[in-house]
């Protein structure tokens, strides 16, 4: 009995261990009407390679549909996108639109749970965003295989009988990574015309470019990894992660603008994303040294100006930069005469159909 007592309390007080200290985990600080999305990341190794250093980033909000403040903020908004009625009335624009009139929750400290190990985020921001870190010993053997995804969780009161988790990649140090684009790219969105873009975005299903998915996927099953990034704001993550399954396409981690309504106005939604993704992909390649990145964007805004800004960056780790063309200008056009001055055409490529690109990356491999 007394062996039977004392080994209970030795399982108690292991899953009470933070980071290897004792001590009592904190459950979230998350009411039952707010909910909350973790957002997929990728880990990566230290320096040592001793210890795998996981990012964190969430987002917790409250969809208060019925206060009074709410809906005239939705009036604001709906008017300032310039929509005409019949595009607003269907429940596909009601939820996009929502989610971008969702009560942010500032102020809250998130405990999570992450292979056996729990981390408290600092607190939210007036956006409802969190972060944090983990760090987790390789010896350990607490994560499997090297690119498999991972899940994490967060620590609910004992009341909340709700799951809410997200996934991590631990990726590897070498390797090959596809930093993608996505409207445009691989999503229909037609940035070109902003009416159509913003029919798009709010009010109509997402429709994949042909063919992309597919060639993803066969360069997924060759090994390579993927990075989505966007000037697209966080609140249309949960349309693009449902768009992403239904396309088929592979995951990955996802780097999505910052917006608040309250801040900026719905047309600045639509921004050049120069500087934002310079300085993302900037993140991703430094954090990850070893690895070697294709490029895939579109011609419609900034993307072959910030892949060629990257390339004279990091010269020797970016395998190739594909351009969709939907400008419909050929490569000795002045825009990509100047643009991709000074770098060899043979390390770019504009492209109207997929079947055309490289089904094989093995010709990466050793660039």
């Amino acid at each position: 009995m007394r062996k039977s007592l004392l080994l209970l309390a030795t399982c108690v007080l292991a899953t009470l261990l933070v980071g290897g200290l004792p001590r009592l985990v904190d459950a979230s600080d998350i009411k039952p009407d707010e909910d909350a999305i973790i957002f997929p990341t990728q880990a990566h190794l230290d320096g040592k390679q001793k210890n795998w250093i996981v990012p964190i980033h969430g987002w917790i909000f409250e969809r208060d549909r019925d206060s009074i403040w709410r809906s005239a903020l939705a009036k604001v908004f709906i008017e300032s996108l310039g929509l005409e009625n019949d595009a607003t009335r269907s429940e596909l624009f009601r939820e996009r639109v929502m989610m971008f009139l969702v009560d942010n929750e500032r102020n809250k400290r998130l405990t999570l749970q992450f292979a056996h190990k729990y981390v408290t985020a600092g607190k939210t921001g007036p956006n409802g965003h969190f972060y944090a870190s983990l760090r987790l010993p390789v010896i350990t053997g607490e994560v499997s295989t090297q690119d498999n995804w991972q899940d994490i969780s967060l620590v609910l009161p004992a009341a909340d009988h709700r799951s809410i988790s997200g996934k991590i990649q631990m990726l590897a140090q070498h390797g090959l990574s596809v930093i993608s684009d996505i409207d445009d790219t691989i999503k229909q969105s037609n940035v070109l015309d902003k009416k159509q873009l913003i029919e798009n975005t709010f009010s109509k299903p997402f429709i994949a470019v042909p063919g992309m998915a597919a060639l993803y996927r066969q360069w997924q099953e060759q090994g390579a990894m993927f990075h989505y990034v966007s000037a697209s704001p966080w609140q249309l993550y949960p349309a693009l992660s449902n768009f992403f399954r239904q396309a088929g396409l592979p995951a990955g981690s996802f780097h999505l603008r910052l917006f608040r309504i309250k801040d900026e106005t719905a047309l600045s939604l639509f921004a050049s994303p120069l500087e934002t993704k310079l300085a993302t992909i900037s993140e991703i390649i430094n954090t990850y040294p070893q690895r070697q990145f294709i490029l895939v964007g579109d011609s419609g805004e900034k993307d072959p100006e910030v892949y060629a800004g990257i390339y004279r960056q990091f010269p020797q780790q970016i395998a190739h930069i594909y351009i969709r063309n939907i400008t419909h200008e050929g490569a000795g056009a002045e825009r990509y005469q100047q643009t991709f001055k000074g770098i060899a055409q043979t390390n770019w490529t504009l492209f109207t159909n997929p079947e055309n690109l490289p089904h094989r990356i093995s010709i990466y491999a050793h660039n």
